[in-house]
């Protein structure tokens, strides 16, 4: 996160809102089941499983579309090259639009699906040598980079090496907040949001 200029970083912070944005409208429609955040959903898998309880079946359905998610963003990314990052946003926001529409038409079930590879495709956007250099779905390594960026600034290192990862969990949480209020006004109706935040997110990548 760090070797990235501000620009890339503003975009990155904005892309953990958008995420923390659809995972809340998911977590919050589905009772409890996520849409990017796969730890979660793996836990209640391995839980369900233990149990006997249909809710393996639900997360194990969302793992599995996340991951097909990252396929679909990574191929987009690696097709288009130069302009990669700009890709796979608007490959992003045609999903997101795709559930909208769906949502409108009531099919949330569809709507629920076209999130999910959404937001896998997501983490695309700073794929490089098959690694995603930024984690924009899930937070706990940022957690992590921050405590030890924290612990270097108190042996005497760079004094705030750690903004940017926080930056990042701050994103996510407000991103959520603003999913979660939303939600009892709009549903998955508030997606809308999503896929012209990702629309835009595209032209900004564009332009970087």
């Amino acid at each position: 996160m760090t070797r990235y200029d501000k620009r890339v970083q503003a975009l990155a912070v904005g892309l953990a809102a958008l995420a923390g944005y659809v995972d809340a409208l998911a977590f919050v429609h589905l009772g409890g089941f996520f849409v990017s955040f796969m730890s979660g959903n793996s836990t209640r898998m391995g839980v369900g499983l233990a149990q006997t309880s249909r809710n393996a079946q639900i997360a194990g359905g969302l793992i599995g579309l996340f991951v097909a998610g990252v396929i679909s963003g990574s191929l987009v990314g690696r097709v288009t090259g130069r302009h990669r990052r700009a890709a796979v946003l608007a490959w992003v926001a045609f999903a997101l639009v795709v559930g909208a529409t769906a949502s409108a038409l009531g099919f949330s079930r569809v709507a629920i699906a076209v999130m999910a590879i959404a937001m896998g495709a997501e983490n695309a956007v700073f794929e490089q040598d098959g690694e995603s250099r930024i984690g924009l779905t899930y937070m706990t390594g940022n957690l992590v980079k921050t405590g030890f960026r924290l612990t270097d600034a108190l042996l005497g290192g760079p004094r705030f090496a750690w903004g940017p990862y926080m930056l990042l969990w701050v994103g996510l949480v407000a991103g959520a907040a603003a999913g979660a209020v939303l939600y009892p006004a709009y549903g998955l109706g508030a997606l809308w949001l999503a896929a012209g935040a990702a629309a835009i997110g595209a032209v900004a990548a564009l332009k970087l």
